[in-house]
């Protein structure tokens, strides 16, 4: 197990050899960040994600984004592969590098999960009950999210783990009512705070789909406030809920541009709070990219694939620390970085591109 965490010194030493990079949670993070969700559960693709991993240290990228149940626990470990053979080659330390990962969706161990496997890995030792399950295999127990960080930490060869996410908790909402998804947030960020105390993890917070997206009356909406009301009784006014993970892209604009915080969007009410906004899907899976009009490419100096310019348009947009694509292709990492090395757009610029946006 790799010893260390991510610290702003070590951190600020990496940005100074690198392009562009954000001060996020006391940390100098690159302001794209690799992340590991789609590709086959086989050999070749694991080759691809260690591969990648250690490359993105090499060009500068110094964040990692994963969960336990991407490719049945294998994204994790390949990360871990390259990252690992990078600190072996010298290219970065363990302190220079920003691992996040999450928990909440129960995954199978190389494949997909088995009955047998899950009997003698969850309800046998007493981790799961079986009512701490709802569909489609989502668990939020105490018990469960503690035995999935040791997991997730020994899937990485790591000691510690830099940002630990509860993992789309809303998908309880609708099961379990409202009040009982707060009670069981609460007991699950308890939990979690017992992992900071014991180094497991430096910070945590939670990874959405729809929660911060949606109107407040809608099934799967969380209340921030609710949220850290859940952080302040699990751990104090010191709790260590540090950070958001949620869509946003062209086509998913609403962290930016939709109330669903009452007044404000998430990214106000984030910001407010003091809490690092991390994004998913900047490229809509592949899905926005050769839509680009002329007029919008020129909205992008400097770049010329729409890949660079949906990275630049999330990561120029006021409260995002990073946005976090998959990248198991070198070739796809390589056109990626090259977006984090322009500076991002200036405040004119970035307006001047949502007018287009809103009259589009």
């Amino acid at each position: 197990m790799m010893k260390g965490h991510a610290t702003p010194e070590g951190t600020a030493a990496f940005a100074a050899k690198h392009a562009h990079f954000e001060t996020t949670l006391d940390l100098s993070l690159s302001s794209i960040g690799m992340g590991s969700y789609l590709g086959n559960a086989d050999p070749v693709t694991d080759g691809k994600y260690a591969a990648s991993a250690a490359r993105a240290l090499e060009l500068g990228l110094n964040v990692f984004d994963s969960a336990i149940n991407y490719r049945f626990q294998r994204s994790e470990r390949n990360l871990g592969a390259g990252l690992k053979k990078a600190v072996d080659a010298g290219l970065a330390s363990r302190e220079q590098f920003f691992v996040c990962t999450k928990g909440g969706f129960i995954s199978g161990d190389w494949g997909p999960p088995e009955k047998k496997w899950f009997e003698e890995t969850y309800l046998k030792p007493g981790v799961i009950k079986v009512e701490d399950v709802v569909a489609p295999g989502h668990c939020l127990a105490p018990a469960y999210l503690k035995h999935e960080v040791d997991q997730s930490r020994a899937n990485f060869g790591l000691d510690t783990i830099d940002l630990y996410y509860a993992h789309n908790p809303e998908t309880q909402i609708a099961q379990v009512g409202v009040d009982e998804f707060y009670k069981r947030l609460t007991a699950a960020f308890r939990a979690l705070e017992d992992c900071v105390a014991a180094n497991k993890i430096r910070a945590y917070g939670v990874a959405t789909w729809n929660a911060f997206r949606v109107a407040p009356q809608t099934v799967e909406a969380m209340s921030l406030e609710k949220t850290l009301a859940c952080a302040r009784e699990a751990g104090g006014e010191n709790h260590h809920f540090k950070a958001i993970q949620l869509p946003f892209n062209f086509a998913l604009p609403e962290a930016l541009l939709a109330p669903s915080q009452g007044d404000v969007s998430i990214l106000e009410a984030a910001d407010a709070a003091g809490l690092a906004v991390f994004t998913s899907v900047p490229l809509m899976q592949g899905q926005l990219l050769g839509r680009f009009s002329a007029e919008l490419r020129k909205k992008f100096p400097g770049l010329t694939t729409d890949a660079q310019r949906c990275l630049q348009f999330v990561r120029s947009t006021p409260g995002v620390a990073a946005p976090l694509c998959g990248m198991k292709s070198i070739e796809h990492l390589e056109e990626n970085a090259k977006a984090a090395a322009v500076p991002p757009l200036s405040e004119q610029d970035y307006d001047s591109l949502l007018t287009l946006l809103r009259g589009a």
